[in-house]
């Protein structure tokens, strides 16, 4: 796995031996960088259920100002901060072990620009995130990666990617 695009492009990423552990695919970022790319630049980004921390190292290495991962697993954290070293990007980034949900409710209106989530596919946190998120907003966009048979509330736009399904919602339309 690496970055497959700006600074750090060509990268690699260090991921767990954990099988609970499924870092979102290059043709998966790559879509949903190019679907979010006039909203990364200088943007504050969360990437919740972080894992290795593909999505929001990705979106630093596009120009994001920085990133907030939120990971609780013992394996990822471990991965996704030895990645954060490779990078040396200590200075842009904040690890959080964490509860994806409860570190979610916690949030203001508005405290970031872009935020990722990524939870085990199947799995009904999803669904509980993009309802909190739809009654109090904490980033003007939220990227949800999920199964493609995940039914979730309407959104914004869908990239639809073999058996996975990005959806994207937005409390504006896109600049």
């Amino acid at each position: 796995m690496r970055i497959v695009g700006g600074t750090f492009k060509g990268r690699n990423l260090t991921s767990p031996n954990d099988f609970r552990v499924r870092p979102t695919a290059e043709p998966v970022r790559v879509a949903i960088m190019k679907a979010i790319k006039a909203d990364i630049d200088g943007a504050r980004v969360l990437d919740l259920f972080a894992g290795t921390g593909a999505l929001g190292l990705e979106a630093l290495s596009r120009g994001a100002r920085y990133v907030d991962f939120v990971e609780f697993r013992p394996a990822s954290l471990h991965a996704l901060k030895a990645n954060v070293a490779a990078l040396r990007v200590h200075e842009k980034v904040r690890v959080y072990k964490k509860d994806a949900l409860p570190f979610a409710d916690a949030l203001p209106v508005d405290r970031y620009d872009v935020a990722f989530a990524d939870p085990p596919y199947e799995s009904r946190m999803l669904d509980r995130l993009i309802e909190r998120w739809q009654q109090a907003p904490w980033s003007r966009v939220l990227v949800a990666e999920h199964a493609r048979t995940h039914v979730l509330p309407k959104p914004s736009q869908q990239l639809l990617l073999e058996d996975s399904a990005v959806s994207i919602y937005r409390t504006t339309p896109p600049a």
